[in-house]
């Protein structure tokens, strides 16, 4: 007596239309001669005897060909029943089918996630598996299976060419600061050790990421490719692969959202590069590196575009007054700190929950914050005139001190120096503590540069400096403060908050036109990227996130502050 079935290994081409279940999960592919009710799987011959064998199975109802599908002049067969679990509710088979939302589903998930919808419109899928089945396009979903898994390996292809690309380029760049660090001699060592450093986190950080890309498209091609297995598998059991089918449409869905979502499409050229300081021996004692490692990607050309936006509520429980946010800034741990001058506090966010998590109480009324390190941020204060650092470590915690003798309205920081502008006609520079090292208030023939200075930020390479001025728009100077140029737009009235994007775009926020114009490092206007329709309403300050694409705007006088997703 055969106790096994006819037995094919999972290379085999023979198909059944009925396999057991249990040994298929230990890929073992034998025919199916009973279904038992109970366990809700096929059984072969030997698994058949082994109910028979114990006690606590051998009451389990087996079912044969005799109550299988009999109709017409087909051969009997055993009756169709899905086997796949759910994944929510273990142990539960996907049984159930909800025409409504499409999805196939256990009982407990149709119970409890499709109450609301209408009876009609739910199946059992065994009962109803000759209706339903004609309903579906497995076979298209196997080729649509086919191209996404195409495309997955075509990805992962370009992300081993990226990697390979990035391993060159950072054996290059060693090669340019070996080279430079012998001509600088014993006086350079110690800044070449910080720059080989920069680079190799740079490279690591760059390399994580392309590697995190290509695992998850690993991950999702492997789906892909067991969902098509699974399909190919249940080809005569209609029941089950129905079943496989709605599965595989939901693994393609979900791999259509990540390339979306990732753009995995349009991936950007990723590129690093060393660039030597010839003039490094006469300031080589107070730099902190040889040169500046760069992560390149491939610049923006186009106008970025608003698709979506939320408000965040900054208003605390003790908060004594309307916010009045007006500066903010991005720290290293992908937190927002937002000042708000009614209530003197300096506010933290996580932008993920967009949800304020601490606060500090100020002395002084704060405009501007700009981070100084990862775990210290600076802010410009007025009532009185002054510089106050905040711990921003766990706990956010006001530090010392610099007093001023004039009006602080917006901050930066570079290269242990402070740059700080008076809502007036000036901009100030002064070191970490407090000492005054120019004043910047006309260009070089004596024309006045300001009306009412406001935000300041440095481009991604720090070599340009843009402040922010109420009527004469966007002011650009070098690192040393020298002035190079002005930039105005009809589409900007009262100019205040700038940014960049880390791609070589600035974002420009017009206060009184409710709006924010996108221009590139020479100046050039590329459009208005958030309009007043868009729910902008007396802007200050802007912060990019790169990575989420994200702008974040504080408002006059508003509890709210506004996000905004680009593309």
């Amino acid at each position: 007596m055969a106790t096994g079935g006819r037995s094919v290994s999972k290379t085999s081409e023979e198909c059944f239309d009925f396999i057991c279940t249990s040994c298929d999960r230990e890929n073992k592919t034998l025919e199916a001669v009973r279904y038992c009710v109970e366990c809700s799987g096929y059984c072969c011959q030997l698994c058949t005897d082994t109910h028979k064998k114990f006690p606590a199975l051998s009451s389990h109802n087996l079912l044969d060909v005799s109550q299988g599908n009999q109709a017409g002049n087909q051969q009997p067969r055993l009756p169709e029943f899905p086997t796949e679990r759910c994944g929510t509710h273990h142990g539960k088979v996907l049984d159930m089918y909800c025409e409504k939302h499409n999805v196939v589903g256990c009982s407990t998930c149709i119970s409890k996630d499709h109450r609301s919808c209408p009876d009609s419109q739910i199946y059992s899928i065994p009962e109803m598996i000759d209706t339903l089945f004609n309903l579906s396009n497995s076979k298209q979903t196997q080729s649509l299976l086919k191209d996404l898994m195409n495309s997955m390996s075509s990805i992962s292809d370009s992300k081993d060419d990226q990697l390979a690309t990035l391993n060159k380029a950072r054996n290059e760049a060693l090669k340019k600061i070996t080279k430079f660090q012998k001509a600088l001699e014993t006086a350079v060592k110690k800044a070449a050790e910080i720059s080989k450093k920069e680079l190799e986190n740079t490279y690591k950080k760059l390399e994580e990421e392309i590697l995190h890309d290509k695992t998850e498209v690993q991950k999702t091609k492997d789906a892909l490719q067991n969902s098509s297995k699974i399909l190919q598998k249940a080809e005569g059991n209609r029941a089950q692969r129905f079943v496989c089918t709605k599965l595989a449409e939901t693994q393609m869905k979900e791999a259509d959202d990540q390339m979306s979502k990732r753009k995995l499409k349009n991936l950007e050229d990723v590129h690093l590069s060393f660039t030597p300081n010839q003039s490094l021996m006469e300031y080589i004692n107070g730099l902190h590196g040889i040169g500046e490692v760069v992560r390149r990607t491939k610049k923006r050309s186009d106008l970025y575009k608003v698709k979506g936006s939320k408000d965040i509520n900054i208003r605390l429980t003790d908060d004594s007054s309307v916010c009045f946010p007006f500066g903010s800034c991005l720290t290293s741990d992908d937190k927002l700190l937002v000042t708000d001058s009614n209530n003197k506090k300096l506010k933290r966010l996580d932008i993920q929950n967009l949800t304020v998590i601490d606060a500090c109480k100020l002395h002084g009324l704060p405009y501007g914050v700009h981070c100084v390190s990862t775990n210290e941020a600076v802010v410009a204060c007025v009532s009185p005139n002054m510089i106050q650092f905040v711990s921003i470590d766990k706990k956010m915690t006001p530090t010392r001190q610099i007093k001023m003798s004039h009006h602080c309205q917006g901050i930066v920081t570079k290269d242990d120096k402070l740059y700080i502008t008076d809502n007036g006609s000036s901009l100030y520079m002064y070191d970490m503590t407090g000492n005054l090292l120019k004043t910047i208030s006309q260009d070089n023939t004596g024309n006045k540069l300001f009306s009412y200075s406001r935000h300041i930020t440095f481009n991604e390479s720090g070599n340009n400096m843009y402040v922010g001025d109420w009527n004469n728009g966007i002011v650009c100077f070098d690192d040393a403060g020298n002035y190079l140029s002005t930039y105005n737009d009809n589409d900007l009235i009262g100019t205040d908050g700038v940014c960049v994007d880390g791609r070589g775009k600035i974002f420009v926020v017009g206060c009184l036109s409710n709006n924010v114009v996108q221009l590139n490092e020479d100046g050039k206007k590329i459009g208005v990227v958030v309009k007043q329709q868009d729910g902008l309403k007396y802007p200050h300050s802007v912060c990019f996130h790169q990575k989420l694409n994200r702008l974040f705007f504080s408002m006059v006088r508003s509890d709210v502050l506004k996000m905004y997703e680009l593309e």
